[in-house]
């Protein structure tokens, strides 16, 4: 280790963030969970349908819709999106007005004004949307869908709740056409799924993760992964309760010091949420690439920086050429070589799964500073081996020490991000910063020497990441305005240990 440990000092002067004093030995933190521990109940939620819709209804009024919509596009076919969609609306609402009319015959009493709108919503998201499955999409509390057959579908809140709210098809074949469809709205028309192509992963146009599967099980499964942080910045993380005020500088002198940030954790913890979050440390005309096998940053359209280039990686057309490789399969590592002409300052490469890790970790050893990526690791001390592991899975299976190599070469730190969850018992999920280990070498054993600048306090029962030591390159952070002291306040800025039910005795 060359950093300087910490310990406690009562010459250290008050904790100061952005100008202003935190008083008392735990700072005040902030406050305000959104999403993480709401007591609102799914019943609640004002996304969810409230008012039951008859599908038989609403799809006889799509396809008679559809029809005219079609007739529209063979007349004009010169008509822009906007316009298109303005007819359909107006077909629509005259649709559900006669719908009405024959209800009220029919019962003797007019169908309320929200069965009306719950309708013509219901058509217009079987038309243009997600179908039946498009009021879960628009729901801000929904973490995650599970799709079990066209008649069994879950809801994961973010307060750790399950709702069961039964079919979004009515068949196994209208199941696999709503799939079919997203994928074509996706601007993947390489992606389908089908007996021949029975795997779909893709990134929805709310940002959501879908991964299908079918024909090799029973029934089609899928789950949609919700992103109900996309636009956060470190101040938004700052009030989720993924890291206090002291990680929230620390974090942003690292990204303007052009340090190279992996971020690791499970699945689920919010290690996309914090990468887009730190994009936002980026200058907004700072050139950089986003290189994902699913958009999920979408950096080139949050609206703040300027000079993004989105690289998305293509599937194979499910046919094989010459070499064995699937034909029109462009992969990670095939766009980073034309990125690396591109005049970058900055690359960030998504979450890695597989081979792809060595577009990684040539995006970490390629001269420029700065970049940022993420892995699963189940702990942060695996996260070395875990890059091994893959690179052990690349093509031309590449050595553990290669992979070592690398990492002492290109990697400055690991944020290791961790999650709680309590909701079994009662309590809620908390996803937190745990650890960050600056990596400064290689050690005397080849692997990549360390040193653990924030990590937890078991002694005060904080299992969240608090200042344990400076790192070796502090100076590089002090250039860019970090303030060094912060470092020195060995409780962080927490108001008090996280509030579990379980405490390690």
């Amino acid at each position: 280790m060359r950093g300087k440990p910490i310990h406690a000092d009562p010459s250290v002067r008050p904790l100061h963030v952005n100008g202003h004093p935190l008083q008392g030995g735990w700072p005040a933190q902030a406050t305000g969970v959104p999403g993480e521990g709401s007591a609102s109940s799914p019943q609640a939620l004002g996304a969810t349908p409230q008012v039951t819709v008859d599908y038989a209804v609403a799809g006889h009024i799509k396809s008679q819709v559809a029809k005219q919509r079609e007739e529209l596009l063979k007349t004009s076919p010169m008509v822009d999106r906007a316009s298109e969609e303005q007819l359909c609306l107006r077909w629509i609402n005259d649709a559900v007005a006669l719908w009405s009319d024959a209800q009220a015959l029919e019962r003797g009493v007019n169908p309320t004004p929200a069965e009306d709108d719950a309708l013509r919503r219901a058509v217009y998201d079987l038309l243009f949307r997600a179908g039946r499955l498009q009021p879960y999409l628009d729901d801000p509390d929904v973490e995650d869908i599970f799709i079990q057959g066209h008649d069994e579908v879950w809801l994961d809140y973010g307060n750790g709740q399950r709702k069961f709210v039964g079919a979004i098809a009515d068949s196994e074949e209208e199941l696999l056409e709503l799939l079919r469809e997203l994928a074509r709205e996706s601007g993947h028309s390489e992606r389908t799924i089908s007996t021949a192509n029975p795997l779909l992963a893709l990134a929805l146009p709310d940002g959501s993760r879908l991964q299908a599967i079918t024909d090799v099980s029973p029934m089609t499964y899928a789950v949609i992964r919700r992103h109900r942080v996309e636009h956060a910045d470190l101040n938004d993380m700052m009030q989720l309760g993924t890291i206090d005020p002291i990680l929230k500088e620390f974090l942003a002198a690292c990204v303007r010091a052009e340090k190279n940030v992996m971020i690791a954790g499970k699945q689920k913890v919010g290690k996309t949420s914090l990468l887009r979050a730190m994009l936002k440390e980026f200058g907004p005309e700072t050139r950089f690439a986003t290189i994902q096998t699913e958009d999920e940053l979408h950096a080139h359209t949050n609206g703040y920086h300027r000079q993004v280039v989105s690289l998305v990686a293509r599937e194979s057309n499910g046919e094989k050429d010459a070499t064995g490789r699937g034909a029109g399969e462009i992969s990670l590592l095939d766009l980073m070589h034309p990125a690396l002409r591109m005049s970058l300052e900055r690359i960030v490469v998504g979450e890695v799964r597989g081979p792809e890790v060595v577009a990684m970790m040539q995006a970490l050893t390629n001269g420029a500073g700065g970049n940022l990526c993420t892995i699963h690791a189940r702990r942060p001390d695996i996260v070395f081996d875990r890059i091994a592991e893959l690179y052990a899975l690349a093509q031309g299976n590449l050595s553990e020490g290669l992979a070592y190599r690398q990492i002492a070469n290109g990697l400055d730190f690991i944020v290791y991000v961790s999650m709680v969850d309590e909701t079994q018992i009662g309590g809620r999920r908390h996803r937190f910063v745990s650890h960050i280990v600056e990596v400064t070498g290689i050690g005397e054993s080849g692997r990549p020497a360390t040193n653990e600048i924030f990590a937890p306090r078991p002694d005060i029962g904080e299992v969240r990441a608090v200042p344990q030591m400076d790192p070796a390159c502090i100076d590089d952070l002090r250039r860019v305005g970090f303030d060094s002291q912060l470092l020195q306040h060995v409780y962080g800025a927490w108001s008090g240990p996280l509030p579990l039910k379980v405490r390690s005795a």
